[in-house]
């Protein structure tokens, strides 16, 4: 059985297509997290490593719930869930996101961002990572009327995304809060970045950088952001 190892929890990483992987262990340590988060949603939970690390860093009254169209990754998700040591507040589900009901504190997803166009040979991962099953603008669509009154809407993405994403956003009524630009080496352009959304204008917007490597180790800055996880680190 393939495990991933991390400080305080194990993550079955057999069966789902999405293996864990770096953009999503980013997203679990940076997610703006908040003490009044009662109901928190990971859509496209793949094996659940970023709800297992938002459990892990919020307190005893967060319920998190990971979906995936998936069926294989819901059932590992929930293995994932039942292994853990906040099994009482995790839940997994196979449904797609316009499935889902009730209002979230926050929405946080790895979204997938292949286009339509590109064949892989692979049809799960297919279905994991290729825009038609859930793409960032379906996550727009459903936090419009799935977040409560002053929820976030929060994912990691490719840079490339950004213009179109924004623009969406705006038409939609959100703006963002934060942006979290991701760079592997400081010589090289970001290539994915965190956005995290607000509804609305009245929040001001805060601009970081995260470089990962420099000189072939891993930075402080990176370090001291998955310190809590990785057993490296």
């Amino acid at each position: 059985m393939e495990t991933f190892r991390f400080k305080q929890f194990e993550v079955i990483n057999e069966r789902s297509a999405m293996k864990v992987g770096t953009d999503g262990v980013i997203l679990g340590a940076a997610v703006t997290l908040e003490s009044g988060d009662a109901r928190i949603l990971d859509a496209g939970t793949g094996t659940g490593v970023v709800a297992l690390m938002i459990a892990q860093r919020s307190g005893d009254g967060t319920m998190i719930t990971g979906i995936d169209i998936d069926p294989a990754a819901a059932e590992e998700a929930a293995a994932n869930f039942r292994n853990s040591p906040w099994a009482e507040r995790l839940a997994a589900a196979n449904l797609p996101i316009q499935d889902c009901e009730g209002e979230f504190d926050l929405i946080v997803s790895n979204p997938p961002y292949f286009d339509e166009s590109l064949q892989n040979p692979d049809p799960e991962r297919t279905l994991a990572r290729h825009t038609g099953t859930m793409s960032y603008r379906t996550l727009l669509d459903f936090a419009k009327d799935h977040l409560t009154a002053d929820g976030r809407l929060s994912m990691i993405l490719p840079t490339d995304r950004e213009r179109d994403l924004m623009r969406y956003a705006r038409m939609e009524g959100f703006f963002p809060f934060r942006i979290l630009r991701i760079r592997t080496v400081a010589r090289k352009e970001p290539m994915r970045m965190v956005v995290e959304f607000r509804r609305g204008r009245d929040h001001e917007l805060r601009e970081e950088e995260l470089i990962i490597q420099e000189k072939g180790r891993y930075t402080v800055q990176y370090t001291d952001l998955v310190k809590d996880f990785y057993l490296w680190a």
